[in-house]
């Protein structure tokens, strides 16, 4: 049978570029501090339908307007830190990831119909490549270069949707992928227009059904833990103008209030330290008396220095033992806590990446502290968009997460409330409870179901004693998720590679095959 024709375009160029921006800019609007999350589907949609029926150039520019959109609108935080530079290079690198990965998604509107005629393939089978070429894609990008940027994956952006507890079975990458694929199987159904014909809609219904009332995996509950936590709001930026052990003092003022309360543990944000307590004394002194006076060790974290190497450590602090045990950032900013390739990019902006001083090293030990037989999983600031080291510390036995993060450098700006969203859906994911602890806010305390046990507002010091409760039992998705991602990922490419291939060759063999006698007319209308 002879390839059908290429799809045509739904809409023309010059409207598919205007649907891209629009696009952009509603997908922005799903993620906080507006969140709404429906017009996640909206944006996702907007994207699909102007690639269908593009070419690769086509492609490569709504993609790289759709991008370019939604980036430079979603990270415009970046320029509170240090201006429009990195603002532009981040975002302008994203751009040509999303417009790249768009050539994939149209090459799969244009291959499958003219492979396969059945209006099911269409219904099914074209949707649900689309969901995981687009979820590839997501997964290239937070991966590379270097530790990659996994910062706005769709399925983050349904922290506070009835949809985030799917995500504790397949994942953000599989909650992601099941977004999208309703989305494009939305499309699809609309673009069959099969509306008398009930059974075209079953293919959207049973996915609305499955992201709709799939409830959470159920995780077991293992007791409490009272949780002291102090948001100090001292100078802790990059460029805070500050004296010698401000943060710190900050930091000591605001838990003041918990020292005559029952608490199991205290936990401070990150960079709550001024200097580093295993090698400053004074300092080791002021936690030890910290300690001893609650009568609890403390989780703190500052950058510490081990022969040549500089960490940003996470320790859980015991008075008169000092740090019994410590875990390093595992994936330390690039551009922010270190400077890959230094040499190159210092010959492109030296002035910029002069103000970069101090170099972190990645870390290698676990995210995870063992508090007296409770299990603590870790995260400092921005590895709580890594799935790898959320998911480490649950396979280690965590019965808790605590969070630490430092904002400051980000003040009055969304990037707090991005972040705190995604540890809201790290809740969700893993059936835990967190403790997402910030030096300047937001800070809060999160139940297993996502929803806010205590909090802490922006800009204002203060504490929070929480009965948090434990649980135990891994979900599927901190099982499964890495078997997921690859299926998602890989198989999603293999399948377009091979869907390429088959259109290839039956093309080929179609173009070899003699024009039976008398039907050149017919043969020339194929």
């Amino acid at each position: 049978m002879p390839l059908a024709a290429a799809p045509r375009p739904l809409l023309p160029l010059w409207a598919a570029v205007v649907a891209s921006i629009a696009g952009g800019a509603v997908l922005d609007l799903a993620y906080p501090s507006v969140g709404w999350w429906p017009l996640a589907f909206v944006g996702v949609g907007l994207s699909l339908v102007a690639l269908i029926g593009r070419s690769v150039w086509g492609a490569l520019l709504v993609g790289f307007v759709f991008g370019a959109t939604f980036y430079l609108i979603h990270i415009m935080w970046i320029t509170r830190y240090l201006g429009l530079v990195p603002w532009f290079a981040l975002a302008g690198l994203e751009t040509v990831f999303m417009a790249v990965g768009s050539i994939a998604l149209t090459l799969a509107y244009r291959w499958m119909p003219r492979l396969f005629r059945s209006r099911w393939a269409s219904l099914i089978a074209l949707p649900i490549l689309i969901g995981g070429l687009w979820t590839a894609r997501e997964l290239f990008m937070g991966s590379w270069p270097y530790t990659g940027f996994p910062w706005a994956r769709i399925g983050m952006s349904q922290s506070e949707s009835p949809l985030a507890h799917l995500a504790s079975w397949t994942g953000v990458a599989g909650l992601s992928f099941l977004m999208v694929t309703f989305t494009a199987a939305a499309i699809e159904w609309w673009r069959a227009a099969r509306f008398r014909d009930v059974r075209t809609a079953l293919p959207s219904i049973g996915l609305a059904a499955l992201l709709l009332l799939v409830p959470a995996f159920p995780t077991s509950p293992a007791g409490t833990l009272r949780v002291g936590s102090a948001q100090g709001n001292g100078p802790s930026g990059y460029f805070d103008p500050r004296d010698r052990n401000d943060v710190l003092n900050a930091q000591l003022a605001a838990s003041a209030p918990l020292l005559d309360e029952d608490v199991d543990v205290l936990l401070w944000p990150e960079g709550g330290i001024d200097s580093d307590p295993t090698r400053n004394e004074s300092t080791a002194r002021t936690l030890d008396a910290l300690s001893e006076r609650i009568g609890a060790p403390l989780i703190v974290n500052a950058a510490t220095t081990r022969g040549e190497d500089t960490f940003n450590t996470s320790m859980l602090w015991k008075a008169g033992e000092g740090a019994v045990q410590y875990h390093d950032k595992t994936n330390p900013v690039p551009m922010g806590e270190y400077v890959p390739d230094r040499w190159f990019y210092e010959s492109l902006a030296p002035d910029l990446i002069g103000l970069i001083q101090r170099e972190y090293t990645p870390g290698t030990n676990a995210p995870f502290l063992d508090l007296g037989g409770v299990g603590v999983g870790l995260a400092i600031c921005f590895d709580v968009i890594y799935d790898e080291v959320i998911w480490a510390g649950a396979r280690d036995g965590a019965e808790v997460y605590m969070f630490q993060t430092n904002n400051a450098d980000f003040r009055d700006t969304d990037e707090n409330l991005q972040q705190l969203a995604f540890a809201r859906m790290r809740a969700v994911e893993t059936g835990r409870s967190v403790v997402n602890l910030s030096t300047v806010g937001t800070s809060q305390v999160i139940a297993p179901d996502g929803s806010t046990l205590d909090g802490l507002p922006a800009g204002e010091a203060g504490h929070m004693l929480t009965e948090v409760p434990l649980r135990t039992g891994l979900t599927p998705a901190v099982i499964a998720g890495p078997w997921v991602q690859a299926l998602l990922g890989w198989g999603s490419l293999l399948a377009l590679v091979a869907l390429g291939i088959a259109v290839a060759l039956t093309g080929r063999r179609h173009a070899k095959t003699p024009a039976p006698v008398g039907t050149g007319v017919a043969q020339a209308a194929d």
